[in-house]
C-alpha cells in the first residue's frame, strides 16, 4: 500500500462537491474563504494544521502532513454543491449564524456565488424540511443520472481536474440494510424497479461513484457501508469512507472511554443528553431520523470498553442517548454527560460533562480533511473502504469480520501511520527499546 516516495504535491484544482447545503456546508465554505484571505486559520483540520513526527526522537523529524504527502492548498479547492432548499450559501450562512455576521460579510461575494443544484429527496426520508428545489425526475435512475450530469457540469465550470463527495444532508429516517443493497446485482435490480428503501444518501453515493468520485458519508445514513457499494467502490477502484461525522458528545465519549479503559475503572452507566436547535436538531426531532443517529452514537462505547474482555468492568454498562430540538440554541449545542464509574474495591464515583459546542465549527474542519485525504487516496489509485479514516466518523467502517476501532488515539495513530507508509516512512509504534541499548535486554 506505501509509495516509496511521497506523493507530489498534486496539479490542477479539487472540486469539493456537498450534497446537502445546510450549516456546515457553509461554515467549510466561509471558512476556507477567509482563510485563503489570510483573515482565519483552519483550526481543527488535522491535514492542514497537524504534522508527524518521523524516525527517532533524537532525528528532531517533525513536518507537517500536507507537506508529507503533498496535500493541495486552500487556493487549489472549489466547491459545489447541491440541496432541496433553494437558497444561495450566503443565504444559508446569514440563517445558521454559526460565524459572525462581521466575518460574513468579508466572503459575501464568493459565498453568494454558490448556489446550489436540486437535490434529491424522498419525503419519507426527510419530513421536517419544506423541500422546495428538488430534482423533478420521478425515477431512481433518471434522479443518479441527472447527478452524474451535474458532477460533470460542476467540474466543467469550476475548472477542476479532480473531485470529492463529502455527503452533509440530514438525516434520514432509518432504514436497516436490506436484501436491497446486500450486492451489486441485486442493487442495480432494486434502481431499475425504484424501490421505495433505497435512501437518497445512497443514491448520490451510486452516482459518485460511478463517475469516479470519490465518496466520504458525513451523515448517520445508508450510503458506502453497504456490501454493494463497497463492492462497486472496489470494481471502479473509487475510495471510500463513512459514516457520520464525529463531533461533540461523540467526540467526548471517544476520548475520555480510552482513559477510563486504561486505567481499567469501571463503568456502570453512561448517560447523554443534547439540545439543539438548527436545521439537524429540527429534523432529528422526527423519531424515525432520531434512530438513524441513535445507532451510530450507542455504538461506540461496546467498541472501545470491549465488555467480553472484561465482564467484570463494562459487562453492563446502561448506555442512553437522547437529541431534543430547542430551537433558541441554533447551532450553539449542549450536551450533558453523567458517568456512573467505580474503582478499587467497586468504590462508586461519578464524572459530569457538559460541552457547549458549536455543532458545524467542529464539524467543518471534518469535511474539508476527508476531501483532501481521500483525493490522496485516489492519487494513489486505492479503491474501496479506507478504514484509516475512522478518525472521522461516529460509525467507522471495517472489513468483514472485523470490529471496528473507535479509540480516537489508536484512530490517530492507524492514519498517521499510513501518511508515513505513503511517504516511505518506517510507522513509530512509540516501543522506545532502541534508546537505552543494552540497559534493558529482550530475551526469548
Amino acid at each position: 500500500m506505501a509509495s516509496r516516495t511521497a506523493p507530489a504535491r498534486p496539479q490542477g484544482r479539487l472540486a469539493i462537491l456537498l450534497p446537502g447545503l445546510g450549516a456546515v456546508a457553509t461554515t467549510v465554505i466561509a471558512g476556507v474563504e477567509l482563510a485563503r484571505r489570510g483573515l482565519g486559520k483552519p483550526i481543527g483540520s488535522l491535514a492542514l494544521m497537524g504534522t508527524a513526527r518521523l524516525g527517532k526522537r533524537t532525528e528532531g523529524r517533525t513536518v507537517p502532513l500536507a507537506e508529507l504527502v503533498g496535500l493541495p492548498g486552500l487556493e487549489d479547492v472549489a466547491f459545489g454543491a447541491w440541496d432541496i432548499v433553494n437558497e444561495d450559501a450566503w443565504q444559508v450562512a446569514k440563517r445558521s449564524a454559526v460565524l459572525p455576521s462581521a466575518q460574513l460579510e468579508r466572503v459575501r461575494e464568493a459565498l453568494q456565488a454558490i448556489k446550489p443544484r436540486p437535490g434529491i429527496h424522498d419525503p419519507e426520508a426527510v419530513r421536517r424540511i419544506d423541500a422546495n428545489h428538488v430534482i423533478a425526475a420521478k425515477s431512481h435512475r433518471a434522479r443518479i443520472e441527472q447527478v452524474r450530469k451535474d458532477i460533470r457540469e460542476m467540474m466543467r465550470e469550476l475548472g477542476a481536474d479532480r473531485a470529492v463527495m463529502v455527503h452533509i444532508t440530514s438525516t434520514e429516517t432509518y432504514r436497516p440494510a436490506g436484501a436491497a443493497v446486500a450486492s451489486l446485482e441485486a442493487l442495480e435490480d432494486a434502481i431499475e424497479k425504484n424501490d421505495p428503501l433505497l435512501n437518497p444518501a445512497l443514491l448520490y453515493a451510486y452516482a459518485a461513484i460511478q463517475e469516479g468520485v470519490p465518496f466520504a458519508n458525513g451523515t448517520p445514513n445508508q450510503a458506502v457501508d453497504t456490501p454493494a457499494l463497497q463492492g462497486l467502490a472496489r470494481k471502479l477502484g473509487v475510495p471510500v469512507a463513512g459514516k457520520d461525522l464525529k463531533t461533540g458528545q461523540t467526540l467526548m465519549k471517544t476520548i475520555i472511554a480510552p482513559g477510563l479503559k486504561a486505567r481499567l475503572l469501571g463503568v456502570r452507566g453512561w448517560f447523554s443528553t443534547n439540545i439543539l436547535g438548527n436545521r439537524d436538531g429540527e429534523v432529528l426531532d422526527d423519531p424515525s431520523a432520531f434512530r438513524s443517529k441513535e445507532v451510530t452514537k450507542t455504538g461506540v462505547l461496546d467498541t472501545i470498553l470491549q465488555p467480553e474482555l472484561y465482564p467484570d468492568l463494562y459487562g453492563n454498562v446502561s448506555h442512553k442517548v437522547s437529541i431534543h430540538y430547542y430551537p433558541p440554541r441554533g447551532d450553539e449545542k449542549e450536551g450533558w454527560d453523567n458517568i456512573d464509574i467505580f474503582g478499587w474495591m467497586g468504590m462508586p464515583m461519578q464524572i459530569k460533562v457538559n460541552f457547549l459546542c458549536r455543532d458545524s465549527i467542529l464539524a467543518a474542519p471534518l469535511v474539508l480533511d476527508l476531501a483532501l485525504f481521500l483525493d490522496l487516496a485516489k492519487r494513489l489509485e486505492w479503491r474501496g473502504m479506507q478504514e484509516w479514516l475512522s478518525f472521522y466518523f461516529k460509525s467507522p467502517m471495517a472489513a468483514e469480520g472485523l470490529q471496528p476501532e473507535h479509540d480516537l488515539f489508536i484512530q490517530l495513530t492507524k492514519l498517521k501511520n499510513t501518511l508515513r507508509k505513503v511517504a516511505g516512512e518506517e510507522p513509530i509504534t512509540h516501543l522506545g527499546l532502541e534508546y537505552y541499548g543494552d540497559d534493558l535486554p529482550l530475551r526469548g
